[in-house]
């Protein structure tokens, strides 16, 4: 799908998430023949006409002002990032070609500065994942706490890299891990969603959209919802299956914003509050968890990880 089907999907799906009553629209008893909102009432709330408002759905309407996307984002009473989301998607509409060839984005690596990031964060779970929620590298506690069924030096292997969201709906260890996994499951969903916006011609994550929307029914339901989420801080209980639960904040820090090797890429750590259980039980997981092989080497441009 373009960047004008993409737009227009966006529109109508939000569109009909809007009951009218919630806004004020009498009803007067009728019955709809679609839910949600009719476009004309979207039209009419965003201060628009109809008909324009009708080519933007279809993707006839080009290069359509801030001013009216925000218009539209207030009438769809979007949260921030969906304005910002509504944004991106307007951009990829006005620029696509209908050719439907996308590009093949650069490899993604760890810088060396990132890689003493991650050392100095020894004791604390930490990974670092590219755009596409490939992991690039975790230290030995962000390996223990997320994936520790799988082998520490993957993300060593751009061939064997852990995909976050693969492993979210498609991998039954991750899936127990986390004791409210649809939140989790649709916050990896939401931030895919804001990727998939800002980098539209990315073939690899039309890839990877498509390869779990076939294996897996969860994702592609929340797919079809179009929820965005720029999900910077969260609170979840996880189900550790050596050390038992722990609620643990996970805080994505992002990386490069510009046109470097880390663009697009984030640091996620796992925090605990001081003084509580949780903080002993990571404690405990540091413990139990052995030692990385010091002489194993990791990608080109980073230092080998503790």
């Amino acid at each position: 799908m373009n960047g004008k089907g993409r737009l227009g999907e966006f529109l109508q799906t939000r569109r009909s998430q809007l009951q009218p009553e919630d806004l004020g629209i009498p009803g007067y008893g009728e019955r709809r023949r679609v839910p949600g909102l009719r476009r004309e009432e979207l039209a009419s709330l965003a201060g628009v006409s109809v008909s324009y408002y009708t080519r933007l759905e279809q993707g006839q309407s080009l290069n359509a002002s801030p001013q009216v996307l925000d218009a539209i984002a207030r009438a769809l009473r979007l949260e921030e990032a969906e304005r910002l989301h509504l944004h991106d998607l307007a951009r990829s509409s006005a620029t696509a070609t209908g050719t439907g060839r996308g590009r093949r984005a650069a490899p993604e690596r760890v810088t060396e500065a990132t890689g003493q990031l991650l050392e100095a964060l020894a004791h604390v779970p930490a990974i670092v994942t590219g755009r596409r929620s490939d992991v690039l590298a975790w230290n030995r506690l962000g390996h223990a706490l997320f994936a520790g069924h799988l082998d520490p030096g993957a993300p060593d292997r751009p061939a064997d890299r852990p995909n976050m969201a693969r492993l979210v709906f498609l991998d039954a260890h991750t899936r127990d891990l986390y004791a409210d996994w649809p939140a989790k499951a649709r916050a990896v969903v939401g931030n895919l969603r804001l990727v998939a916006g800002r980098h539209p011609d990315d073939t690899a994550l039309h890839a990877l959209v498509g390869e779990l929307s076939s294996k897996s029914a969860d994702f592609a339901s929340m797919w079809s919802d179009h929820r965005v989420t720029a999900c910077a801080v969260a609170t979840y209980e996880m189900r550790h299956p050596l050390v038992g639960p722990l609620t643990v904040i996970q805080q994505t820090l992002s990386q490069g914003q510009g046109q470097g090797p880390d663009q697009g890429q984030n640091i996620v750590v796992a925090t605990t509050e001081a003084d509580s259980t949780a903080r002993t039980t990571l404690a405990l997981l540091d413990q139990v968890t052995p030692q990385h092989d010091p002489a194993r080497q990791g990608n080109p441009g980073r230092l080998p990880l503790t």
